[in-house]
């Protein structure tokens, strides 16, 4: 299954006739318009809370732990000081 994270506006080609545009969402609605032939099925799936009965289609993704969730954070509080030393050193100079 590929995940991909789209901007409004962009899209995704699949084959040479099947085009499927993210045309933006609110909260956890997303809005997708499909360009394929007439002669295409396109079906929506239902939207059944339960997991266990899609488990053929749903993959979640792996927990991260908190060593990791650490981590992250440790590079990110890094990365900012970085930025701020560099907009200070911008703006003295």
């Amino acid at each position: 299954m590929l995940k991909l994270s789209l901007k409004e506006g962009e899209y995704v080609n699949i084959g040479d006739n099947i085009r499927v545009v993210y045309a933006g969402g609110s909260g956890k609605n997303g809005r997708l318009m499909i360009d394929a032939p007439r002669e295409m099925n396109i079906s929506r799936s239902n939207n059944d809370p339960n997991p266990e009965k899609r488990k053929d289609t749903y993959y979640p993704e792996p927990k991260i732990s908190e060593e990791a969730q650490h981590e992250i954070k440790k590079i990110i509080w890094n990365e900012r000081q970085k930025k701020a030393k560099q907009a200070k050193a911008d703006k003295n100079a």
